[in-house]
């Protein structure tokens, strides 16, 4: 301890400094294999549904129980790895999404009969959730405020390619028929994430919060072009520390936290009620309403789409780190609404028995533009929000909540969907989205705050201290 009470590595004790560049570049890969099953498990079922359907016979409520167990499983993950998280470290809560992405597969493709396939499916869940809760998470701890949000966006490309090659893997199966090698080859990508993992280094906050500072300088100085910097980040990381409380105490008793706890909740609930991931898991039989009739149209359909999410995801990570947050999610909220009032007057217009080909193509072109306003988006900005605006002594606790609260909501919008359109029609389950995303718009410019270019630890304080949340990255 210096008189200043900042926190000196003893000089005997000061290792080498490593090649920053390719740890983080490591670090990068590494995460992103977790966005990449994440992708895969959410885009695989797209194909695969129907012709589970047909061997299992599967009503419709069966359907949606098969595409929202998996939810169901990533809402119990998240809240597990609150746990996981805190106790174990980030390293190891992705070691353990590993393992239970190999067992949640394999059972998925040996499944026989729904009840094995629910149960599968949920294990993979589990996995999901842990991955969708660690690697951002683990990512905003391991950058530099001038990356980070770039950092967060390429794990969501990551995210997006995989839905993208899951929609391929698809295709490629669907001639056949096997719906069991579609959900079987989902192990070899979990197989590769388990072994980088173990090469991984802990979080320095994570280190820095059980009080293992040395090793937590050890891994910036790794990480950072200098040690000047690595010291000055321990120092401001030291600080955000002197907090005496942890996650629920915390939150029970600070305002401030309970802020932001909610806000990361409502930005992963406008997430998933933009209503894009409806179309991830059910995009065969949302052309099949558009007037594609074989099961080759509908995948090709489907794969155009995957690679659309793929290529607007790129729009984020250019604009994310420069433009800013809060203008890609009032742009991309608008272009969701603008597409799915579109979609649904196509649908209408088909349901009133104009089967023209061009309002079959402009369908196809309007869900086109909902992913890419979503891809360029909600997709990723909100991962990135929620790992930046969550106090240090209470992340864990605060990203538990937002993941919960995600994967919750994803549920039930797989839940409910078919419901939705038997009751009230496709066009009217569209317009209902457009509605939302409308309110969106109007909840970003009032309330989401801005956090590009803003060290973790600045953001804290300036939450801490009372201000506005819009205000808390300035």
């Amino acid at each position: 301890m210096s008189l200043s009470g900042e926190y000196q590595t003893p000089a005997a004790i000061i290792p080498a400094p490593g090649n920053a560049r390719f740890l983080n570049l490591f670090i990068s890969f590494t995460a992103a294999m977790a966005g990449l099953l994440f992708g895969l498990d959410i885009g695989v079922i797209a194909g695969a549904l129907p012709l589970i359907t047909a061997h299992f016979s599967l009503s419709n409520q069966l359907q949606e129980w098969i595409v929202s167990s998996m939810m169901l499983g990533a809402a119990l993950g998240a809240l597990a790895n609150g746990w996981f998280s805190s106790r174990l470290g980030r390293k190891y809560s992705l070691m353990i999404g590993a393992v239970l992405f190999i067992f949640g597969s394999v059972g998925s493709a040996l499944a026989q009969s729904p009840e094995y396939l629910l149960l599968s499916r949920v294990v993979l869940g589990f996995a999901i959730g842990i991955a969708s809760y660690t690697a951002p998470l683990y990512l905003s701890e391991m950058a530099t405020e001038s990356v980070r949000g770039k950092l967060i966006a390429m794990y969501q490309l990551m995210v997006t390619l995989g839905i993208l090659l899951a929609f391929l893997s698809d295709t490629a199966f669907s001639a056949s028929g096997n719906w069991r090698a579609m959900l079987g080859v989902l192990c070899l990508p979990a197989i590769i994430l388990l072994a980088a993992v173990f090469f991984l280094p802990n979080s320095p906050r994570w280190l820095a919060s059980k009080g293992r500072h040395i090793e937590a300088e050890k891994v910036l100085r790794m990480l950072r072009d200098t040690s000047e910097k690595a010291r000055q980040e321990l120092n401001d990381i030291r600080e955000s520390l002197k907090l005496k409380q942890n996650g629920w105490g915390l939150f029970k008793s600070n305002s401030n936290v309970r802020r932001a706890v909610f806000l990361g909740m409502l930005l992963q609930a406008m997430q998933q009620f933009t209503g894009m991931n409806i179309i991830m898991y059910y995009a065969p039989k949302i052309f099949s309403l558009a007037g594609f009739t074989s099961t080759f149209q509908q995948m090709i359909a489907t794969v155009v789409v995957g690679l659309t999410f793929v290529l607007a995801t790129f729009i984020a990570i250019g604009m994310v780190d420069k433009a800013g947050r809060k203008p890609a999610l009032k742009i991309g909220f608008t272009v969701i609404a603008v597409g799915t009032l579109m979609l649904g007057i196509c649908l209408q217009l088909i349901n009133d028995g104009n089967h023209s080909a061009g309002i079959s193509y402009l369908s196809v072109g309007m869900t086109m533009m909902c992913i890419a306003g979503y891809a360029m988006s909600a997709a990723p900005v909100v991962w990135i929000l929620c790992s930046e605006i969550q106090p240090l002594k209470s992340r864990d606790f605060g990203i538990t909540c937002s993941t919960t609260t995600n994967w919750v909501a994803n549920m039930i919008i797989g839940a409910t969907f078919l419901t939705m359109m038997n009751l009230i029609g496709a066009a009217a389950t569209f317009w209902c989205y457009t509605a939302l995303n409308v309110l969106f718009v109007v909840i970003t410019y009032v309330l989401i705050p801005e956090t590009k270019n803003i060290t973790l630890e600045k953001i804290e304080r300036n939450l801490m201290s009372g201000k506005k949340l819009r205000h808390i990255g300035q």
